[in-house]
């Protein structure tokens, strides 16, 4: 009888080993395959130099396991443990019918022996070996044990009354998404950059159009009456290849003038009988239709339609209707690479650079009290708070490269334009009134002479 109990003990110890050692490597495997490789290998299997339907059969099913393999991992482990656990039994109760002997002193080394042949076991056997070879070769372990896997995963369901899913899950949150990217990014082969790049990839889908257009403030446009002369020259001044076309208003965009039907339209002009002269057409004649999206677009979706209709730039609407921006595709694409420069870009000017002659080279950046401490002067503005933005309120408008103005004594000219969103880097500026003059405590100009100054700028509207 003992004999009998000796070998039923041994039979349960390696079928539970086994049945660990099996359930652990798929786990592993159904965690690290994917989709694309099984497709690839069932289109091997089916259409490869020597078909083998057998093995489509195989992989299909191990696609079916692949559908959701969170749950199914998690039935995997709930027998994988039961099997470690009975195994672990029923190798103690052979160590004990293998020591002679009753009582307390054959108990302690029993224990001792079992403890120690279940942390071999469990550990090296069943953890780390069967686990290893599911990770290396994920798709070929999953292929050989998907009649147990299947059989096991069915039996769960049936036992706890869950059916076995049979459409996709519902897709992944953000923040599980970023988890998955940190989990990656956690391997020696990626760099840092690459988890920047799959952070960034993640997040795309959590960020909205309003957080990276180009504000109404910032645009750069041009009225539909404009002749197409005077929008070369916009082109050429501010760096732009497309620029939205507006009538009355910036809320009444009558579409995009691009550079390319700009130049055809001025250089190689369609014959209309010698009507007019071709650089004389007004801006709305070559005006392409304007794409519009909404503020509260997700990124990820606007760049995949931007894509797929061939647009560059957008105008962004709100709410109420009204135009609150523009996008373009390479602000979609700087949310995932970053900063985005060309040959033409420059390295920005930090600090103020005297020239001679009293004209001094500053960046656009400047406060607005230190321009003024350059000659002595009062430049004090609650409205803005840098040099920037004080010529871009005298000017009312963006300003372009060479365009200037006076204010408070100081003459100030828009010199360099930097960057893909071409804003103003550098400022040149000069006093253009004696040291001894006294000074205006508003800047220079009264309403009257600002609003004379901004009837007699003969700049595109902008």
């Amino acid at each position: 009888m003992t004999g009998v109990i000796v070998l039923l003990l041994t039979l349960v110890v390696l079928v539970g080993l086994s049945l660990a050692g099996m359930l652990s490597a798929g786990e592993a495997a159904l965690l690290r395959v994917t989709r694309a490789s099984l497709t690839e290998a069932l289109a091997e299997a089916e259409l490869g130099q020597s078909p083998d339907p057998e093995r489509a059969a195989r992989i299909r099913r191990a696609q079916a396991l692949v559908v959701d393999p969170t749950a199914i991992v998690a039935s995997f482990a709930l027998v994988r443990v039961m099997a470690e656990v009975v195994a672990i039994a029923a190798g103690t109760l052979l160590v004990q019918q293998a020591i002679p002997g009753e009582g307390v002193p054959n108990e302690l080394p029993v224990m001792l022996i079992a403890l120690v042949v279940g942390v071999v076991v469990g550990v090296i056997f069943v953890r780390v070996s069967p686990r290893a070879l599911g990770f290396r070769r994920p798709v070929g372990v999953l292929i050989a044990l998907v009649g147990p896997l299947t059989a096991v995963s069915r039996a769960v369901a049936w036992l706890t009354r869950i059916s076995v899913p049979r459409h996709d899950p519902s897709p992944p949150t953000e923040a599980e998404l970023r988890d998955i990217a940190d989990r990656v990014g956690e391997s020696s082969a990626f760099e840092e950059s690459d988890r920047e790049l799959l952070r960034s990839v993640i997040e795309l889908g959590g960020t909205i159009t309003r957080e990276v257009m180009v504000p109404r403030t910032d645009m750069v446009t041009v009225t539909a009456n404009t002749s197409l002369d005077k929008v070369l020259r916009l082109f050429l001044r501010s760096g732009f290849s497309r620029v939205p076309v507006v009538g009355e208003s910036v809320d009444d965009v009558v579409g995009v003038a691009y550079l390319k039907d700009v130049v055809a339209a001025v250089h190689w002009p369609v014959d209309d009988g010698g009507l007019r002269e071709p650089s004389r057409r007004p801006a709305s004649d070559v005006a392409r239709d304007a794409v519009f999206v909404p503020e509260s677009k997700p990124i990820d979706d606007l760049l995949r339609e931007m894509q797929a209709s061939a647009s560059h730039i957008a105008l962004v609407v709100d709410e109420y209707g009204g135009v609150a921006g523009l996008v373009t595709i390479e602000d979609l694409l700087e949310e995932v690479v970053g900063e985005l420069t060309d040959e033409h870009d420059t390295v920005p000017v930090q600090e103020v650079e005297e020239l001679g002659g009293g004209t001094f080279r500053v960046p656009a950046r400047l406060p607005v009290d230190e321009l003024g401490d350059l000659f002595d002067l009062r430049l004090d503005d609650d409205d803005v708070d840098t040099a920037g933005g004080l010529l871009a309120k005298a000017l009312g408008k963006v300003p372009l490269a060479g365009a200037s103005v006076e204010v408070g004594g100081v003459h100030l000219e828009a010199e360099r334009i930097e960057g893909r969103r071409k804003q103003l880097s550098t400022i040149l500026v000069h006093r253009t009134e004696p040291a001894g003059e006294p000074e205006d405590s508003n800047g220079g100009l009264d309403q009257h002479d600002h609003r004379d100054q901004k009837r007699d700028q003969k700049e595109v509207t902008s």
